[in-house]
């Protein structure tokens, strides 16, 4: 079966656009569709420290401007709302381990999106245990396994790792969709690419 990996941080407003369309291009395209949580700031850290020179010097008035409304004529286009939340960049760390449990679950897809609108369309900040109470709360994850989980030594280990094996693969941000495990993508505005490749798989 064709295979679809999807490298992501709930942290990126690009990648919840991604995320909204995800699950339905691979149902459209018969692929089979792999969650690959990560921390995209460990990513940064390691191969794209340009994005905090950025933030440290933001570009222009007249770029800034349009990468607001390219944001918003992207989410308009996809019926979403998204926000500018007061803590941005947001520490996501814990809500990307809980996103292992939610793949225990059987619940990855429902989780995610909570985490995506409560924290792009609410503007909560998602590094806070009552948030995460909240999110776990309306997904019906067993709140205490939740917490007790997303402090293991296992779960800190995997989110590592899906880290680790996106840069070793070339990756440098999020979203990050692998077709066939080489093909890679980078970017919501690459789907219809990720559409093409899959269909000619």
């Amino acid at each position: 079966m064709k295979r679809l990996e999807f490298f992501f941080d709930c942290s990126s407003p690009w990648t919840y656009l991604a995320f909204h369309r995800i699950e339905a291009l691979a149902s459209e395209t018969a692929a089979q569709l792999e969650w690959r949580p990560i921390l995209v700031g460990g990513v940064f850290n390691a191969v794209n420290p340009s994005v905090y020179q950025q933030r440290e010097n933001p570009p222009p008035a007249p770029k800034a401007r349009y990468y607001a409304k390219d944001l918003k004529d992207w989410a308009r286009s996809y019926g979403l709302e998204i926000g500018s939340p007061a803590v941005f960049p947001v520490n996501s760390v814990k809500a990307m381990r809980g996103c292992f449990v939610a793949l225990e679950h059987d619940c990855i897809a429902p989780y995610a999106r909570a985490v995506f609108e409560t924290y792009w369309g609410d503007g909560q900040d998602i590094s806070q245990d009552e948030v995460l109470r909240a999110v776990v709360a309306r997904v019906k994850l067993p709140e205490s396994e939740f917490f007790e989980r997303i402090g293991s030594p296992e779960l800190k280990a995997k989110l590592r790792q899906n880290t680790e094996e996106l840069i070793e693969r070339g990756g440098f941000g999020s979203p990050t969709l692998f077709v066939g495990g080489d093909d890679m993508y980078f970017g919501n505005d690459r789907l219809p690419l990720v559409r093409a490749a899959l269909e000619r798989a």
